[in-house]
């Protein structure tokens, strides 16, 4: 089975395990995948992240973060998508809350957070935003 945007399959497991307050979720395994969820864990989104052997791609089990029973991501967002991509300029990288969210960015850097593509001065497609 081929997904068309395996980045919001990523976002919509997340999110719905976090709704049900499943302790982990499992996501089919990409390098475009486990540089996400590198993102994430770096951001204290989510506890941890293992790649786990068990076919031909294997799948990525997430460890979910809660504080006081109640999930750590308040809101996943997938912002360039197939049908509509959005870029943002060096000088323009987007901030999610004033700050206190993360923003996922493709650059020719790879991928990676929207402090670190600031500091860099590097701009990309926005891919998505989670806060």
């Amino acid at each position: 089975m081929s997904l068309n945007d395996p980045i919001s399959n990523l976002l919509t497991i997340i999110r719905n395990g976090a709704r049900v307050s499943k302790e982990t979720v499992d996501i089919p395994a990409s390098k475009l995948m486990g540089r996400i969820l590198e993102i994430f864990k770096a951001d204290g989104y989510i506890e941890d992240f293992r790649l786990m052997k068990d076919s031909v791609q294997g799948s990525y089990k997430v460890y979910l973060k809660y504080e006081n029973k109640e999930s750590v991501i308040i809101g996943l967002k997938r912002v360039s998508r197939p049908g509509l991509r959005v870029y943002a300029q060096s000088d323009k990288v987007p901030r999610v809350l004033n700050g206190m969210g993360t923003a996922v960015i493709s650059t020719s850097k790879g991928i990676i957070g929207d402090r670190e593509a600031r500091k860099m001065k590097v701009g990309g497609e926005v891919l998505c935003y989670v806060w």
